[in-house]
Parts: C-alpha cells; structure tokens; sequence
C-alpha cells in the first residue's frame, strides 16, 4: 500500500478541511497528517510521498508569506535533504490580496532547495475552501497518478 506524509499549517481550520477532503477521496492509500508545529525535519522523510499544505499569510515580511507555523517549520528542516523524494504542495490564499496563494510558491521553492522532487504543479484553493471538495479530489485523483 502506498503512503502519504502531509505536514501542514492551519489556523482557522480552512487547510486542515481541504487536507481532510483529500484524505477522505483516497481509497488503497495509507496518509497520515501532522501538523506543522509538531512535525520535526525527519517527518519530511516520511511515505512514499509528501504534502506540505499551508495557507497564505501577510505577517513576517512582505505580502504572500507561509503561515508562520510552516515558515517555523521549514525554517528548522533548512538542512533536510529531500533528494529523490516525490513531493506535491498546496497552498491557500484569499483573493482579496495581490499574492493570494504564494504560499504555494514558498513551498516550491523550499521543495526545490533541499532537492525534491516537486511532481504536479501545485493545488491553489483561493478562498473558502468549503464549497471547491471537487477541486480537491479531481487534483488528489491526479496526483495518485504519479505515485
């Protein structure tokens, strides 16, 4: 059976509901989910595959940064080394600001850094995430595909 390790950050719930939405689409597959504030670097080595899933946030610097539990997070895997490992990312935003999602973008570029291996492009869910589930299986259906 194959595994998935999602490290994410959610504050107001809205990460953790689309991170639950794709769980609940999987049928054969093994995911667990930590949060990122009780995730340590070595869980980035964890399944088969990873996703890292955090809102967008407008605190710690410019307009577009990661929720500040990812930017911890990341902060404290700086030396991880991802390399080989197949990694997805997704990122929430609000459409009310010019970067909306850009913490997708973060994610990339962490991914990027340490070697990984990115392997569909990024889930953006702008807004409420509540009514876009479709959005959410249809790109988790996808990604089953390149595991």
């Amino acid at each position: 059976m194959q595994t998935v390790h999602i490290i994410y950050a959610s504050t107001s719930g809205h990460t953790e509901h689309v991170v639950d939405t794709l769980i609940s689409s999987w049928k054969g597959v093994h995911a667990q989910k930590k949060r990122a504030e009780q995730a340590t670097p070595e869980d980035l080595l964890q399944g088969d595959m990873l996703i890292l899933a955090s809102s967008t946030w407008n605190t710690g610097g410019p307009e577009g940064q990661l929720n500040p539990h990812m930017h911890a997070f990341v902060a404290k895997a700086k030396d991880i080394d991802l390399k080989g490992k197949k990694v997805a990312v997704i990122g929430l935003g609000d459409s009310r600001y010019r970067y909306t999602c850009r913490a997708a973008d973060h994610l990339v570029h962490f991914v990027a850094a340490h070697k990984g291996k990115v392997i569909e492009p990024p889930l953006c869910i702008i807004n409420e995430p509540w009514d876009q589930d479709g959005i959410v299986k249809e790109w988790g259906a996808q990604l089953l595909k390149s595991l």
